[in-house]
């Protein structure tokens, strides 16, 4: 009888488990299966100049001060407005003082814009600046230097439209109201589902998030192989008005 108990007690843990798995994608990018918006897929984009090398462009002393001084990586996404689906994104890889672009790609938020005060459900990405921990995805590590989960749990569900199926193929958690050092579909929230969550940088479908940034696939795999733990990446998101400010 004690055998049968713990198998059925291993069997309850199992299916919650799984439970838990597909509660996570559902309400990853909170549900990115309704975007709007046009454009996104592409060749990169040349990045704009720096004006003064020891800053990330176009981002005041509001979130600049709060890069940590050991990051070497930042990705940075300029929405292109407050109310805006379209942003760019840009990776900065600092050498010595100085930061330098490398790479740019056109990007999508959240298709009702940015916020400063992120809600379950708003369809607004976050403003801020959020490290980087950990990735994963439905298809093979294409050689992630972040630690990477693959499973078939991170597949969309094949009841949203075609064009979303492959989000989740490749993924970087943003770490917003998660906990690191989890896979990106863990569901923990530890500042409560108010607050939102599964926030990610994913494969883009056309058009605007829930509150993801998504680019194309050959970006989110050179981010993959790119983004180095031992450089501390961040990214620093946010419509470029809100970026400047200084206070």
């Amino acid at each position: 009888m004690r055998n049968s108990g713990a198998w059925r007690s291993r069997g309850a843990t199992a299916a919650l488990g799984s439970l838990l798995a597909v509660m996570a994608i559902l309400t990853a990018c909170e549900g990115a299966r309704h975007g709007t918006g046009t454009g996104g897929k592409g060749a990169p984009t040349r990045p704009a100049a720096t004006m003064d090398p020891t800053r990330i462009p176009g981002v005041g002393d509001r979130w600049q001060r709060r890069i940590p001084a050991d990051s070497r990586q930042v990705v940075a996404v300029y929405g292109e407005g407050k109310d805006a689906a379209n942003s760019t994104v840009v990776l900065y890889m600092r050498q010595g003082s100085t930061w330098e672009s490398t790479r740019s790609w056109p990007a999508h938020n959240g298709k009702k814009g940015w916020t400063t005060d992120h809600r379950e459900g708003d369809n607004r990405s976050p403003v801020g600046v959020f490290t980087l921990s950990d990735a994963g995805g439905v298809l093979k590590d294409p050689g992630s230097r972040l630690p990477y989960t693959r499973s078939a749990a991170f597949a969309a569900p094949r009841w949203w439209a075609k064009s979303y199926w492959h989000d989740f193929d490749f993924v970087i958690a943003i770490d917003y109201n998660r906990v690191k050092g989890t896979p990106p579909n863990d569901p923990t929230r530890p500042e409560g589902e108010a607050k939102g969550g599964g926030i990610w940088l994913h494969m883009d479908h056309g058009s605007g998030t829930s509150a993801c940034v998504s680019l194309s696939e050959s970006a989110m795999e050179y981010l993959l192989r790119t983004l180095d733990p031992d450089r501390h990446p961040v990214v620093v998101m946010g419509d470029r008005a809100d970026l400047k400010r200084s206070h």
